[in-house]
């Protein structure tokens, strides 16, 4: 498997495998999300079940060239579409679930419906974001921007989980994890997250989430900046080349997000992981660029 640096090395991939993922997409009616599915089929690593809004979107030029590989299902409304396109990830008909014009909320009651959604007692659902910085040389992935507003260490076990899995995905045969903080020693007085960290990097060296090195505390520069973990006199395992940052809460994690796409111009894809399929669930908001990138990250 090639390395895969950045999103143009991810959709080159995608394209080049030679398969696709069936993807169910919830209420497509707005532009951005049309746009994003429309180049996934360009691309060739998807097949379309769009569910809702069928007549709209059946008189769309520009998916005539890929009809044979879209289908529709028809519904009244985004609840019962969110509802439908849960059931076909539950009947194996499909591998990903995308959201469209509909409130996350609406849609997340459908994913975790203790009756007939997707999301397997015992997972934890998580966002994980994937982010190419302008002049970093590879991505990095890092949670949690989104969902959960302060981990339990459970919680996080299971977050590392997801992205040491996702990173072998992406052929990151041993991906490097490091457990944030603001400084680089355990804290139970102010920080007592940091307490956990020993256990989870125990389990790395045990083998428990397969291939990888974690280590930590450590803050985001000496992660990913040999030179700043050297200055202050930190061996790490690391050896300031992450690609995978676990942030201790959302405050940290959204903040880190919106700071590089705001002033570092960053490009970002987000999934939910822990369902028995990838979500992807933009904000309505997200540029077509994002959430193409977001549907294939989680069709790797």
């Amino acid at each position: 498997m090639t390395n895969i640096n950045n999103f143009e090395d991810l959709i080159l991939h995608l394209s080049q495998r030679g398969t696709r993922k069936r993807v169910a997409v919830v209420w497509a009616e707005d532009e951005s999300t049309q746009k994003a599915v429309t180049k996934a089929l360009e691309k060739g690593f998807v097949d379309v079940t769009f569910v809702g809004c069928v007549e709209q979107l059946q008189q769309l030029a520009e998916l005539k060239p890929y009809q044979d590989h879209i289908s529709y299902v028809d519904v009244n409304d985004r609840d019962e579409a969110a509802k439908t396109a849960v059931a076909l990830v539950r009947e194996g008909k499909v591998d990903v679930l995308m959201k469209g014009l509909i409130n996350t909320d609406n849609m997340l009651h459908a994913v975790l419906n203790k009756e007939t959604g997707i999301l397997p007692r015992g997972n934890v659902l998580t966002h994980v974001t994937t982010i190419h910085i302008p002049g970093f040389d590879r991505l990095l992935f890092f949670t949690d921007a989104a969902v959960i507003p302060y981990p339990t260490h459970e919680q996080r076990i299971q977050q590392v989980r997801y992205l040491v899995e996702l990173c072998h995905n992406f052929g990151i045969e041993e991906p490097r994890v490091s457990l944030i903080n603001c400084s680089e020693k355990v804290n139970e007085k102010f920080f007592p997250f940091t307490v956990g960290y020993k256990e989870i990097i125990d389990m790395g060296k045990n083998g428990d989430f397969g291939p990888c090195i974690i280590d930590g505390p450590l803050d985001v520069k000496t992660s990913c900046d040999l030179h700043s973990l050297q200055t202050k006199g930190i061996n790490s395992p690391l050896e300031g080349k992450a690609d995978v940052l676990v942030f201790p809460d959302i405050q940290a994690g959204n903040a880190f997000y919106k700071a590089l796409t705001l002033f570092a111009k960053a490009e970002t894809a987000g999934i939910l992981c822990g369902p028995i399929a990838p979500v992807v669930i933009p904000s309505r908001s997200d540029s077509p660029a994002c959430k193409f990138y977001s549907l294939a990250v989680a069709s790797i």
